[in-house]
C-alpha cells in the first residue's frame, strides 16, 4: 500500500527538489547583484497624506556593510535577532546612490555585484544607512531634494537625515522571487525604500495605518527640521520589496 501525503507536503517537497536541483553542487558559483529601489514614489512623485504634491530631483542614500545570506530556517525580521547564516556574501565599501536617478520609468539602481558568489538561495540581506563622508550628501545618511506644491504654493525643499540605521531583512516579497542563484547564472537582491512611510499617501484613507504613522509634508512646509520630526526607527523606510526589516537607528 502506497503511503499518502497531504497535498501541501507534496508541494513543499517538489519545491525543495527544484531549488536544490537548480542551484548546482558544492563549490558552484554565480553572479549576485545588489539593487536599491526608491520605487515610483521617488521616480514619479506622489501626493502626501496632507495634500502636498511631491516631486524629487535627488534622493541620496548612503549604504554600507551590505551583505546577503543563505539561512536555514529562514530569517524572521520580526524577531529582532541577528541573522544566523550558513553562507554570507558581503560587499566592501560605502555607496551613495541617487534613488531618483533616471526617468520616471527607470529601473532600480544596481549598487554592486559579486561575480563568484556561492550558488544557493539568498533569503536574507542586511545593510546600514550611514552618513556619507563626501559628495552631495556629506554628513548625512539620507538627503531628499525636490519641490512640493499645494493650493498654488510651491516649496523647494532639502530634507537632511543624519540618523544611521541598521536593517536586518528576510526574503524579498514581490511578484517574482529573488535571490535564487544557480551555477553560472545571475540572481538579484533588492534593498527597497518606501518613502510613503515618511510622507504618507494621499490615495489612502487618512486613518490608514500607514498614514497614521507618517509625518506628512506639512511639518517641513512649516519649517521644521527633520531631526525634530522624523524618527527613522519608526518610519520603517527600508524593506525587501514588501517584506519587512528589523531596523535599529542611532
Amino acid at each position: 500500500m502506497k503511503k499518502k501525503f497531504p497535498i501541501p507536503v507534496i508541494a513543499l517537497s517538489i519545491l525543495a527538489v527544484v531549488l536544490a536541483g537548480c542551484t548546482g553542487g558544492e563549490g558552484a558559483t554565480g553572479k549576485l547583484q545588489f539593487y536599491a529601489n526608491g520605487e515610483d514614489f521617488v521616480r514619479q512623485g506622489f501626493v502626501s497624506k496632507d495634500g502636498w504634491s511631491i516631486s524629487f530631483d535627488h534622493v541620496y542614500i548612503t549604504l554600507s556593510d551590505i551583505a546577503a545570506y543563505q539561512t536555514e530556517p529562514p530569517y524572521d525580521a520580526s524577531s529582532g535577532t541577528d541573522i544566523d547564516a550558513k553562507t554570507e556574501v558581503a560587499l566592501d565599501g560605502v555607496y551613495t546612490i541617487d534613488l531618483a536617478e533616471g526617468g520616471k520609468d527607470a529601473p532600480p539602481i544596481m549598487v554592486a555585484e559579486v561575480s563568484d558568489a556561492p550558488a544557493g538561495h539568498y533569503n536574507a540581506i542586511s545593510w546600514e544607512m550611514s552618513q556619507a563622508s563626501s559628495g552631495p550628501a556629506a554628513g548625512h545618511s539620507l538627503v531628499m531634494i525636490g519641490t512640493a506644491e499645494k493650493d498654488g504654493q510651491s516649496i523647494d525643499f532639502t530634507i537632511n537625515i543624519d540618523e544611521e540605521c541598521e536593517y536586518l531583512c528576510g526574503e524579498y516579497v514581490g511578484d517574482v522571487r529573488k535571490g535564487i542563484l544557480a551555477e553560472g547564472n545571475t540572481a538579484e537582491l533588492e534593498m527597497t525604500f518606501h518613502f510613503d512611510h515618511i510622507f504618507g499617501d494621499g490615495e489612502l484613507p487618512q486613518d490608514d495605518e500607514l498614514n497614521l504613522a507618517a509625518v506628512g509634508f506639512q511639518p517641513f512646509a512649516d519649517g521644521a527640521d527633520a531631526a525634530g520630526v522624523i524618527s527613522m526607527t519608526d518610519m520603517h523606510l527600508g524593506h525587501v520589496g514588501e517584506g519587512h526589516c528589523h531596523c535599529t537607528c542611532e
